[in-house]
């Protein structure tokens, strides 16, 4: 089993809001990796949009995502694309 500890800036002109933050959502559930969310050593899970919400995400605010699983490192390269993104 894998295990990822990365940090990384969100770039999303919105942050992880309303419309991004439910895409972000929506992509996380395609794996069957733990996916973890952690911002001022508050974690959450990164598949619920109420918990990613709830952190307050805005553009250029560094977070670390933690990923847990078989698909750990492809759920990895798929987020960071889609955190790196300015516009979703």
């Amino acid at each position: 089993m894998e295990k990822i500890e990365k940090e990384i800036v969100v770039n999303n002109i919105h942050g992880l809001h309303a419309r991004p933050a439910a895409l972000f959502v929506q992509l996380a559930n395609r794996y069957d990796s733990t996916i973890k969310i952690e911002k001022d050593k508050e974690i959450v899970d990164a598949k619920s949009i109420i918990a990613i919400l709830s952190l307050g995400i805005n553009k250029g605010t560094k977070i670390k995502l933690i990923i847990e699983g078989s698909d750990a490192n492809q759920a990895w390269e798929d987020l960071k694309r889609f955190l790196e993104k300015e516009n979703v």
